[in-house]
């Protein structure tokens, strides 16, 4: 796909595709008779509080743990239930919605600050929720199992929050970022503001972004990989930022410890509050819940490539470098970072103005759905990586692979990828013979 980029005014030095040379799916055919766009109706606009709802279901389950912890024990394990089982689920019973607003509300949509109270109401019932898992987690008569359910839940919902950092941290206000690390700071994960704004964006889809995974490496190879490159990411970013503004790394200027100071406060005050029984149980949630994050890293971008010229020089991002998907549920909860492409290409867009494009890469599943695959590399080998051959047409040589497993798999998937070549170059030939046939008669 040939396209024209521009550079994004949050992430200077991220390589982005301009908007009007994608191509979109069909926008919703009601109400969009408006020029300014102005008369057009968001059918999901009271749908999109299911984010919000998130931590409130959270605090309504642990609530009703607190009150009856024998009887409603199951409530523990309310968090891994709905990440892993009911969403999941919902995303297969309901399916996808592929439609667009029309380009003419997305002015409007943008505007609305609706949207933007939608994603900043998530952060108070968020805090409310872990403090009151610390306060259970932490009292002696807690059984282990139960301990367990409640650090699994408060983590899930955590993992979610992080989310609600992505879309706030790609704003240009101070207040929003800070919201953006508020929002990290229960799991611990607040240098995420700065890489992924100008590390991830910036490398996505090469082999030297943490943050993009490689054909044939696991989930569980990927997560240190991404998790210590990340930090050493966030530590070079900022350190060169704030030398360029003539301040030291020590700085109260310094982003990565204004966020590691929230961090440190919340744990701190929460522990005085709760007491030093409460410290596994914020350490494991922090833990769990990152490694959500990671997870969800892990499935956006998998062998996915953009190509190098002579010079060595990567092209731009385009929106066959990011897994998409449309599975309604999970775009509900997660702001529909499923349409990930039109995220790279607009990283300041908003979550209500996203859009589908058609001939992108599809997963075969909402990433809830594909959270537990990730976990068995087989599994996910056997659900993806003919997904990622298919998607370069048999062509192996622009596949991103595990340097480890190159070979290896080169080798596997030859006779495959060579099927799906001739498959590519016999439709080709149709297509183009197709198109003379139409010519001539023209």
């Amino acid at each position: 796909m040939n396209a024209k980029v521009s550079q994004s005014s949050v992430e200077p030095t991220a390589e982005t595709l301009q908007p009007d040379e994608l191509q979109p799916g069909p926008a919703p055919s009601s109400r969009a008779d408006s020029q300014d766009g102005s008369d057009w109706k968001d059918p999901k606009r009271y749908l999109w509080l299911l984010g919000p709802g998130l931590p409130v279901i959270g605090l309504a389950a642990l609530t009703g743990y607190a009150i009856a912890p024998k009887k409603l024990r199951a409530l523990a394990w309310t968090g891994p239930a709905l990440v892993h089982g009911i969403i999941p689920s919902l995303d297969q019973l309901i399916g996808e919605d592929a439609s667009n607003p029309p380009e003419a509300a997305v002015k409007v949509l943008e505007n609305d600050k609706y949207y933007d109270r939608i994603v900043k109401a998530f952060i108070p019932t968020q805090y409310a929720m872990t403090v009151l898992g610390a306060w259970l987690a932490s009292r002696k008569k807690t059984p282990l199992a139960d301990k367990v359910g409640l650090t699994l839940t408060v983590g899930a919902i955590n993992g979610v929050g992080i989310n609600t950092a992505h879309e706030l941290g790609h704003k240009s206000s101070k207040l929003n970022k800070l919201m953006a690390m508020a929002a990290l700071a229960p799991t611990g994960y607040t240098h995420f503001v700065v890489e992924h704004n100008y590390g991830h964006h910036r490398r996505v889809a090469t082999p030297e972004d943490p943050a993009s995974s490689r054909m044939g490496e696991s989930f569980w190879k990927f997560l240190p990989r991404t998790v210590l490159g990340g930090m050493k990411s966030a530590v070079k970013i900022e350190k060169a930022r704030l030398k360029r503004r003539g301040k030291s790394f020590w700085s109260t200027d310094n982003e990565l410890l204004q966020g590691w100071a929230m961090s440190a406060g919340f744990f701190g005050a929460t522990t005085l509050l709760c007491g030093p029984r409460a410290v596994p149980f914020l350490a494991a949630q922090a833990v769990y819940g990152a490694s959500l994050l990671e997870t969800v890293n892990y499935l956006e971008h998998y062998g996915l490539k953009r190509q190098q010229d002579d010079n060595g020089k990567y092209e731009r991002t385009r929106p066959e470098h990011s897994w998409n998907s449309n599975h309604v549920v999970t775009n509900l909860f997660l702001y529909q970072l499923q349409r990930h492409s039109d995220h790279h290409a607009n990283p300041t867009r908003s979550f209500q103005a996203l859009r589908n494009f058609e001939n992108v890469p599809e997963l075969p599943g909402g990433y809830a759905s594909m959270i537990m695959p990730a976990y068995v590399p087989t599994w996910w080998y056997e659900m993806m990586d003919k997904r990622v051959i298919e998607h370069y047409k048999g062509d192996l040589s622009r596949i991103n692979w595990d340097p480890d497993r190159k070979e290896e798999l080169m080798a596997k998937y030859r006779e495959f990828a060579a099927e799906v070549a001739a498959r590519h170059q016999a439709g080709d030939a149709d297509n183009a013979s197709v198109e003379e046939d139409g010519s001539q008669a023209a």
